[in-house]
């Protein structure tokens, strides 16, 4: 994708961002430390299986990079990126990598930019969003992604439809109106008949739990086919299924006529998919085609350039992003700036995790939409002396050193 392109989808993904013009820029800024860390969160629960994984317990791992500047600012955020990459920042204006006008970041982080959005909105003075364009809603549509298969956990065997209300109640407490519910137990862990038999029920137990006014989506991570698909569909019948995601591998010719099949049973659900995608370019046949109604680029992967690519693309076919993200918290913060700052974005995933080195205030869901703070960056701080004792430093790089100070 070329220069006048990018500055093409940028017009038509958002409105105009009142972020400060290049020559508004401060020029006496220089990065002088640069710190990776990793920093563990805790689920509420245990998470079960899903139809092709194990279980997936209750921790999860951010990969950060911290941002030490000459002005006493810092920048944090998620960050993939080798040590080698976020070397190169070390001695640099961040500015030099901000491009106001096309509301992204350049530079060596490649995806990976949220430790430099978070350091330009504290040096602006402005929030993420404002800065990724600021076009969307007050409050951010939210669903719990975290419902996976605890029928199948030893603990909760011989009463698993308890265990699934337990847990729909502990989301609706969190502030949830949404929820997405794991399917294809018979891809793996169930004899076919069995398993997608076990899929409906769980379903309807939750729907009949739950109510007529709580949002349900189903994610099957391609356990299912075509037919399968249609199959299940008609075996929940009407109740009432919002989104179906990744329910068999996607191909534009299925997915049209998984389409047609929900239009002529009069249902209103989308289709869902795209997180396993690695190139942004492998949506626009499925956008032109408008094969999928809701994009799904991983919000880590494609970060805050890639998803607006995508979202601007899918905007002009009428279609929605929902990016997908799990086993991160701050990638949650991540999607809920990206739903701030665009027209299209359908709801962000949460999976409920917390930990005590991240400050994270103003992030708070209620009625199924969360809040989003009016602070500079992303709002984040550090707990320093939890940072001191729960995060794990893997490199430390100080400007005219030019190495790597290790402690794994």
């Amino acid at each position: 994708m070329n220069r006048r392109e990018f500055l093409a989808i940028c017009a038509a993904g958002t409105s105009p961002s009142r972020s400060a013009g290049a020559a508004d820029l401060p020029r006496d800024i220089r990065i002088t430390r640069a710190v990776g860390f990793r920093v563990t969160s805790r689920r509420s629960k245990i998470a079960g299986k899903n139809s092709r994984l194990d279980v997936h317990g209750d921790r999860a791992t951010d990969r950060m990079v911290r941002l030490y500047t000459n002005k006493g600012i810092e920048g944090i955020g998620n960050c993939r990126a080798g040590e080698d990459r976020v070397a190169e920042l070390v001695g640099a204006n961040p500015f030099d990598f901000y491009r106001p006008a096309e509301r992204r970041m350049v530079g060596p982080l490649g995806a990976s930019t949220m430790p430099l959005w978070d350091l330009a909105g504290k040096m602006l003075n402005k929030p993420a969003y404002e800065l990724l364009g600021g076009a969307g809603p007050t409050r951010v549509p939210v669903y719990d992604g975290s419902i996976y298969f605890a029928d199948l956990l030893g603990q909760y065997a011989n009463r698993w439809q308890d265990r699934f209300r337990q847990e729909i109640d502990t989301g609706l407490a969190l502030g949830h109106r949404a929820f997405k519910v794991k399917i294809g137990r018979g891809a793996r862990w169930m004899k076919r008949g069995e398993g997608d038999a076990r899929d409906v029920d769980v379903v309807k137990l939750i729907r009949k739990h739950a109510g007529s006014g709580i949002v349900i989506g189903v994610d099957a991570n391609n356990a299912y086919s075509l037919a399968g698909t249609k199959r299940f569909l008609e075996r929940v019948g009407r109740d009432d299924i919002a989104f179906v995601e990744e329910m068999f591998p996607e191909a534009v010719g299925a997915c049209l006529d998984l389409k047609r099949f929900i239009k002529t049973r009069g249902l209103k659900t989308l289709i869902a998919d795209g997180e396993t995608q690695h190139r942004l370019e492998a949506y626009k046949p499925f956008i032109q085609a408008k094969a999928i109604d809701i994009f799904q680029g991983d919000m880590n992967r494609f970060g805050f350039e890639g998803i607006a690519t995508e979202a601007a693309w899918a905007k002009r076919q009428g279609l929605w992003v929902a990016p997908h993200n799990w086993g991160s918290l701050v990638g949650f913060y991540m999607q809920l700036h990206v739903g701030r700052a665009i027209t299209n974005f359908y709801r962000a995933e949460h999976d409920p995790l917390t930990n005590d080195v991240l400050i994270a205030e103003g992030y708070e869901i209620k009625a199924g939409h969360a809040t989003v703070p009016n602070a500079p960056g992303f709002g984040l701080k550090i707990h320093e002396a939890k940072f001191a004792t729960d995060a794990k430093i893997t490199f430390d790089l100080k400007k005219g050193t030019g190495v790597f100070s290790r402690r794994e």
